[in-house]
Formats: C-alpha cells, structure tokens, sequence
C-alpha cells in the first residue's frame, strides 16, 4: 500500500506533466493563430488604445518591477517580516533570471518584430531590438515577479495576477510583439518563479505573514 507522502508525490507528477502538455499545446496554438491575431488587434486597435499601452508598457518594464521590490523588502525589514523580505527577495531574483534569459534568447533567435516589414521573421543571432520580438522580455519578468509572489502567497498574489496579462495584452496592441511571443514568455516567467520559489523554499502557504 502507498503511503501519503507517495500519493501526493505522484499526485503532483501528474499535474505537472498536465502543466507541461497544457504549455505547450497553449504555444503551439500561439504560433499558429500569430498572423490572425496581429490581423485583429491592428483592425480593433484606436490611436488612443495604442498610446494608452504603450504608457503600460513603460510603466510595465522591470524598473518599475524593481523598485516595488526593494520597498517591499524595506517595509518587511522595517516590521520585522523575515518571510516577507525573503518573498521580496525572490520575486526579484525570478525577474532578473528570467529576463536575462528572454534576452538572450531575443538576441539567438532574432525574430522581427511585427512593426518590422520584412519576409524573413526568424533572422538568427541579431543586436537590433528591432529583431528583439521573441520572447517578450516585459511579459516574463513580469510574470516570474507575480508567480513567485501567487507561489508563495496565494491570497495576495493572485489578484496581481492581471498585471502581467495586461502587459502582454499592451505589448501586443503596441505592435512590439506577437502573441507567441508573449506566450512563450509567460511560460518561460513561470518556469523562473518555481524555479526560484523551490531554490528559497518560500512555498509555504501555511506560514504566518508575521513571520
């Protein structure tokens, strides 16, 4: 007879080889709508919708994701919190981790971005940004920043959530990217805050916030 601790492990197996098949029929999915989508957001798109998403854009970049990181670990040391200026800490790390890994990915691949007229969109190993469109580098760190907070505080964490939808959602509208590339990049943000919340162990929803 199995005992608890080996029905919850293959338990967890399951769902994440679940996750992982979800991912990447989500990725697959992603490429091949690419064109249509690009197609709908252009013909949906008003002047005022794109200048309101690119403000989200910019606002939506790793700085400003940064700088809420460091206040948030300067609250927990002033309070006291131990667990929360490790949470703080690793929902930086995740952002740093993934995206230094979106760009270097960016600068291998060399996709063009969908403002960039040309017939070639995988271009191989580039320095422009302009062929910087895969993966999206806002869309990861963002959600490697929120997941690790959503992993280590479901309660919190979840309601944040949105904020990297809403920055793929502008990065699209802006015409920096493709939807397969901000899909793979959500991915990829993930990976980086499990990754991350398993290295700092802050996966413990039971923990007290006081702690």
């Amino acid at each position: 007879m199995k005992t608890e601790a080996e029905i919850t492990r293959v338990r967890s197996t399951k769902i994440w080889i679940a996750l992982v098949v979800l991912a990447v029929i989500a990725l697959v999915a992603a490429f091949f709508l690419d064109q249509s989508a690009a197609a709908w957001i252009t013909a949906h798109s008003s002047l005022e919708l794109k200048r309101v998403m690119r403000i989200v854009s910019r606002v939506g970049d790793w700085p400003a994701h940064v700088i809420a990181g460091l206040i948030g670990i300067a609250i927990a040391f002033a309070v006291g919190s131990k667990a929360w200026m490790r949470i703080f800490l690793a929902m930086i790390i995740a952002l740093a981790l993934a995206g230094i890994t979106t760009r270097a990915i960016k600068i291998a691949t060399g996709r063009a971005r969908p403002s960039v007229k040309t017939e070639a969109r995988w271009n191989g190993p580039q320095f422009s940004s302009k062929y910087h469109a895969f993966p999206s580098g806002h869309t990861a760190s963002s959600t490697a920043f929120f997941v690790a907070l959503f992993l280590a505080r479901k309660k919190q964490g979840a309601p944040l959530l949105l904020i990297p939808i809403l920055i793929a959602l502008s990065r699209m509208i802006a015409g920096a990217h493709y939807l397969s590339d901000v899909t793979f990049a959500a991915i990829l943000g993930v990976i980086c805050a499990v990754f991350v919340a398993h290295w700092l162990s802050i996966r413990n929803p039971k923990s007290q916030i006081r702690n």
